[in-house]
């Protein structure tokens, strides 16, 4: 790679890292005065996307540990955003549902961020939203282990 791609790229980064930091800095501010942080709003994301999602399908999606998952989601039933129920289809398997303080407090957070996406796109025109996500999915992509075939798993 020369020099000058090399800086260009460097400047995407930057770019990149300025803009989450202003992505998450309205939701930190929310979370902390709820004494909770972006991985318990990780949480609440995915839990309002996909209620009754079990523990373990939670962690295949966050891909974080069962011990890193534990507390926070602990937290989330105690303080009332939650609740953790045994499957009706298997009583071992643990299923995770927001509550109606958890949902506003997702809804918050969320429109937060939705706002802003939202905002942007609109400023950006019309193939900006589909542009972003295709540079999004090309830099998960990049990290999913390969078939044989060349395909993502």
């Amino acid at each position: 790679m020369d020099k000058n791609r090399e800086d260009q790229l460097n400047e995407t980064l930057m770019l990149f890292y300025f803009a989450y930091r202003t992505f998450i800095k309205e939701p930190d501010r929310i979370l902390s005065q709820h004494g909770i942080h972006r991985l318990h709003h990780r949480i609440l994301f995915f839990v309002a996307r996909q209620p009754k999602i079990s523990v373990h399908e939670l962690l295949d999606t966050l891909e974080v540990t069962k011990q890193a998952l534990h507390a926070p989601t602990r937290q989330l039933v105690e303080m009332g955003y939650m609740t953790s129920e045994p499957a009706s289809y298997d009583r071992r398997v643990r299923e995770l549902k927001l509550t109606e303080k958890g949902e506003a407090l997702e809804r918050q957070l969320s429109d937060v961020q939705r706002g802003k996406m939202n905002e942007i796109f609109e400023l950006m025109g019309s193939d900006s939203e589909e542009i972003w996500k295709e540079v999004m999915k090309n830099i998960i992509a990049v990290d999913e282990p390969k078939t044989e075939d060349g395909s993502t798993t």
